[in-house]
């Protein structure tokens, strides 16, 4: 299964393509490159080794891990210090979603004078940016979740607000993606599960985005099938390397058709993540058949076709909605909110004020109102779906 792809970058695909990261160095003229990835990877034997052959090929190799699991600007601005204080000339961002956002941060603040949020993705703010001081990048996934090696963008806590704002520079899609399954094998059921449910809700809000993009639609129609493939054998026999490498394309592939948008899972899971440090693709994962069913009335024609193509056996709304319910019961997944986060730190104005003003607002198929997110919370809580 071994490939290399050119669409929506370069991609090198298949176990052991790893060995192949020093060759995309020196494809990218990168003598000294900043590793960045997070304290536990730091210390596996799969950075070690990465790290050695690196070496071996004459890759003289700088390693900045202070990432944390949601990561914050701190993360950003540290790994740009020890970027410029080591003179690297290129980053190859390792790990799971946040290990990535952090090196493409990294990467893009490498020669900018203004402050990181004010690239935030509002507008045109991209376009202030020194398009000529962005370092090139290499992304290698380690789990199959957010997506981010093929994306445009980082999602970045700003501390002293409190938010996940969304920084976008169409130069922060890597020029060279390694896509090697033999990284993934270690990854825990729980984690392979919350990530895989990331990937299915990237895919699935993509889909139902409004608006015209139809190679979104079908790369994310695709991605779904995948996933209800495979997801379920890479957590129960994570070794199966068919598996792994088929979420990690699934992965990719929910971030290429979510440029079309996401929508009310993202904006409702964003706050959570911030200021309860829930893990993204969990919390996706809990609040997904309530925003389903929230926007039925405006998406029921689009699921019935994602039933069609996953030849699901109850071809219906309510059929698909027993689907990702019966998907995450055997992931050993929650059904509500309340089952993660304890009541007296359910913030409900505060998070329902943060996901209204989210940038995935917007791509959400049903006009929203900061009412709907907090009615949304609620159900969340109590596990009562709307009907």
């Amino acid at each position: 299964m071994n490939s290399n792809w050119n669409y929506p970058t370069t991609m090198w695909v298949g176990k052991d393509r790893i060995k192949d990261l020093s060759l995309a160095c020196k494809n990218l003229n990168i003598n000294k490159p900043l590793l960045v990835t997070d304290n536990g990877l730091a210390k596996s034997k799969i950075v070690v080794d990465t790290i050695n052959n690196l070496q071996e090929n004459g890759i003289l190799v700088a390693l900045y891990s202070n990432v944390i699991g949601n990561p914050s600007g701190t993360n950003v601005t540290e790994g740009v210090n020890y970027f410029n204080e080591n003179s690297c000339d290129g980053v190859i961002a390792f790990g799971g979603g946040s290990g990535l956002d952090v090196g493409k941060a990294i990467a893009f603040m490498s020669g900018q004078t203004l402050p990181l949020w004010d690239f935030e993705d509002v507008g045109d703010n991209w376009t202030k940016a020194n398009s000529n001081k962005i370092a090139p990048i290499i992304a290698v996934p380690t789990t199959a979740g957010t997506g981010s090696e093929t994306g445009r963008a980082s999602v970045i806590l700003n501390e002293e607000t409190g938010v996940k704002n969304i920084i976008f520079h169409p130069k922060f899609l890597p020029s060279i993606v390694i896509l090697d399954p033999v990284l993934t094998v270690g990854l825990p059921p729980e984690i392979t599960a919350a990530t895989g449910m990331d990937a299915l809700a990237h895919n699935l809000e993509a889909y139902c985005a409004p608006g015209y993009h139809p190679m979104a639609d079908g790369i994310a129609l695709e991605g779904m099938r995948i996933i209800n493939e495979w997801l379920l054998e890479a957590v129960n026999n994570g070794s199966n390397i068919e598996a792994r490498l088929n979420m990690l394309t699934a992965a990719s592939m929910g971030s290429t058709a979510f440029q079309k948008g996401l929508g009310a899972i993202h904006s409702l899971s964003h706050p959570v993540n911030a200021l309860n440090n829930i893990h993204h693709g969990l919390s996706n994962a809990i609040f997904m058949p309530y925003v389903l069913t929230f926007n039925r009335d405006v998406i029921e024609k689009k699921i019935i076709k994602i039933c069609d193509y996953l030849e699901l056996k109850e071809r219906s709304f309510d059929g698909f909605v027993n689907w990702v319910l019966d998907l995450r019961k055997k992931l050993g997944m929650p059904h509500k909110l309340s089952e993660v986060m304890n009541e007296k730190d359910f913030d409900l104005d505060r998070l329902s004020k943060m996901a209204f003003a989210d940038p995935s607002t917007g791509g959400n198929p049903k006009e929203l109102s900061e009412k709907d997110m907090k009615l949304m919370y609620q159900h969340s809580m109590s596990g009562e779906l709307f009907r």
